[in-house]
């Protein structure tokens, strides 16, 4: 009973979610049930500068908030490929990270357990463990932020591909020949429906004098460097239509890639999420209207919902931090078994009959009885001993 409970108490430790993307760093302590219980945020450092300066910035916050909490492990969602053990970022195309060995850098300099994933994946685990996905099997997240992450859940299991890089959907090719990402090809989905497009497009419009665009221009003090996604954002939401022309542009890409997604999936769910699902149906509906224009076999087989995201911009470092608990339980488990195994004894036959034959043994310097495993001879049986 006092080792049950030993176990039970660490597990219900907070541990601590980092969501790292390309303009911030968020962190939080996590408790078991997904509930924030105090939480931090940085800017991301310029992706100029070393990888370790990002690290840095990991090791800071996790020495802040560890001062106050007993946590248990951390969890990080990086925006970019993560091998398949959890431990390399191998690509970030918003960050210097290039064969980053992130868990054993940051593993070292906190002294905690760390478990790295991407940062979708997180958000779409936290959004089918305490959000808009609990209770469905097939899910297809799509983060709309910088740029598009995403993550698949099908028959309950997160999937993240042979390498661990599967879910990086928004470097699907949409518009062959189309606008250059920074990952290198031209045309990705996210060069069409994500918060830099909205920005870009917003600020193309300034610059070339767009009447349409005069609320946005005022809005920017005729600046167009200093328009943002959350100010395009909030002048949607006051009517303005320039603002939701542009909302409604990328709304048709992203029903576009859902119907690609569709096809390739076949889910019953699609979780929007990302900084720019924050306007709703002025993102939504529009997306919705083309899936269902786009949609391979329309009107002849069932439609997966698209639902906004119920997480917010928290899903990821929720994820993350029940991703380091998760891969905490299980590294204990695991430790279990094997010692409950070597304690287990090892059946052998004797003479053929199939029946195991053991006698009790005192270890070497060990305090109690252990079951270990004896040969014996047909007429060493028969004798009665050893």
């Amino acid at each position: 009973m006092a080792q049950t409970r030993t176990r039970v108490s660490r597990l219900a430790r907070p541990t601590i979610g980092i969501d790292i993307g390309g303009t911030k760093v968020a962190a939080g302590v996590v408790d078991a049930e997904g509930t924030i219980v105090e939480r931090t945020r940085r800017e991301t450092p310029s992706k100029s500068k070393s990888p370790r300066v990002v690290e840095d910035t990991i090791a800071d916050i996790v020495a802040e908030l560890g001062a106050r909490h007993h946590v248990l492990a951390v969890g990080i969602g990086a925006a970019g490929f993560v091998d398949g053990t959890q431990s390399s970022v191998l690509f970030a195309p918003h960050l210097a990270w290039r064969n980053e060995p992130l868990r054993d850098a940051v593993q070292r300099r906190v002294g905690l357990p760390v478990v790295v994933d991407n940062d979708a994946n997180a958000a779409l685990w936290a959004e089918c463990r305490f959000g808009a996905a609990q209770g469905e099997s097939h899910v297809v997240c799509v983060n709309l932020g910088t740029g598009i992450g995403g993550g698949v859940v099908l028959d309950g299991v997160l999937h993240r591909g042979r390498f661990g890089v599967a879910g990086e959907f928004g470097h699907m090719i949409v518009v062959p020949g189309g606008h250059r990402c920074e990952c290198g090809n031209r045309g990705c989905w996210e060069q069409y429906a994500s918060g830099n497009v909205l920005v870009r497009e917003a600020r193309e419009l300034v610059l070339n004098g767009s009447p349409v665009a005069y609320r946005i221009a005022e809005t920017c003090e005729g600046d167009p460097s200093r328009i943002t996604g959350p100010m395009i954002s909030a002048l949607a939401a006051q009517g303005d239509p320039a603002a939701l022309e542009l909302l409604e542009d990328i709304g048709h890409w992203l029903g576009v890639g859902l119907a690609n997604l569709a096809a390739a999936f076949d889910p019953g769910l699609f979780v929007i999420g990302g900084g720019v699902s924050d306007v709703g149906d002025l993102l939504l509906q529009p997306a919705r209207t083309t899936f269902r224009r786009t949609l391979t076999g329309r009107g002849f087989r069932p439609e997966a919902k698209v639902v906004r995201a119920a997480l917010g911009n928290d899903a990821g470092l929720i994820g993350a931090a029940d991703l380091a608990r998760r891969e905490r339980s299980r590294r204990r488990d695991r430790a279990k078994l094997v010692t409950t195994r070597l304690l287990l004894p090892r059946r052998r036959d004797v003479g053929g009959n199939g029946t195991p034959i053991q006698r009790r043994v005192k270890r070497a310097g060990g305090t109690g009885t252990a079951i270990e495993p004896t040969r014996y001879t047909a007429s060493a049986w028969r004798r009665g001993g050893a």
